[in-house]
């Protein structure tokens, strides 16, 4: 599935120093450190793709939206999947108005078949799929680039991506190669259910995204989900913290931290019970076997340490 999207909003230089990126990531409330502003820093003002690796739900798809929206370009996104082909990601000609051409110039009794070619397989009849798009021109600077988890992909694939990601050109048979004017931002994300090739590794930098500690993710709480009560997001994220140890099929990701504290709040829960975990466990968890075994004495026993540190922390104030 191959999406486009537009952002409108006036053209922003890219940042000058790891500060000013701390500062822009946070102007679209992405709560960043300044390891991962360092990493984006260096890709936007060297021209490198930036390679993000880490679990689903930790804010890596996220960063080029973000970047998207603060830079006033636009979007060009990528969905990886099995089975991706050139026609789908990068170009593929219509066939359809071709052919009404040929029949067209067979009626006006036009002849010359080395002209008819040269037509047909113009750019009038190319249809720009997200890494062709991304190379085209526009008034609004280049845009941001997202291929969103490309370990869904085959190594076909990323061996297409090469020529793309060092030189920026696609190369189109019929018409020769296509090269970016400016290249675009590029953000390519994995979620590691497999191995990227090196030769892919190189050509970008690397970083990996992980979780982030109870503070950051109290941070982003309260940017994401600022209804809830602050006592209530506070509890949420130190039972998702806790959860994070657990050994279980799925740990939740940022986003369901979100989710359940937004789901809480609706149903007008300011303080975690043992019963209100076990009704919503399912914000949470999304496995049949990670929500049996935390339902019931696990949830509570989790819910008690939690409560019993905030004891001992205003005891010893």
């Amino acid at each position: 599935m191959v999406r486009v999207e537009h952002r409108k909003k006036s053209l922003i230089t890219i940042p000058e120093n790891v500060e000013d990126t701390l500062e822009l990531l946070s102007s679209g409330d992405y709560v960043s450190d300044r390891s991962l502003s360092t990493a984006v820093y260096l890709s936007l003002k060297l021209g490198r793709p930036l390679f993000l690796e880490g679990e689903a739900g930790v804010g890596k798809t996220e960063i080029a939206k973000v970047l998207a929206e603060t830079l006033g370009r636009r979007l060009v996104r990528l969905q990886c999947y099995e089975g991706l082909d050139v026609a789908s990601a990068v170009y593929e000609w219509n066939y359809s108005a071709q052919m009404i051409e040929i029949r067209m110039a067979e009626a006006e009794g036009i002849g010359d078949r080395d002209r008819l070619g040269d037509d047909i397989f113009s750019d009038k009849f190319l249809i720009h799929r997200p890494l062709l798009q991304a190379l085209d021109p526009s008034a609004d600077g280049p845009p941001v680039l997202l291929i969103d988890e490309l370990d869904r992909t085959d190594e076909a694939f990323e061996a297409y991506l090469l020529e793309v990601l060092s030189d920026f050109q696609i190369t189109i048979p019929e018409i020769g190669t296509v090269r970016a004017e400016e290249p675009p931002i590029v953000i390519i994300t994995s979620n590691r259910t497999r191995e990227i090739h090196d030769a892919l590794k190189r050509r970008c930098f690397y970083y990996w995204v992980d979780y982030p500690d109870a503070e950051r993710e109290l941070e982003i709480l309260s940017l994401k989900a600022p209804q809830a009560d602050a006592r209530l997001s506070r509890q949420v994220v130190d039972f998702v913290q806790r959860l994070r140890a657990v050994d279980l099929f799925k740990v939740p990701g940022i986003a369901e931290t979100i989710d359940w504290a937004s789901a809480l709040h609706q149903l007008d829960i300011i303080e975690l019970t043992p019963e209100a975990i076990d009704d919503t466990l399912g914000v949470l968890l999304k496995y049949q076997d990670d929500i049996a075994k935390i339902r019931g004495s696990e949830a509570a026993k989790i819910l008690d340490e939690i409560k019993s540190e905030v004891a001992l922390a205003q005891a010893a104030t």
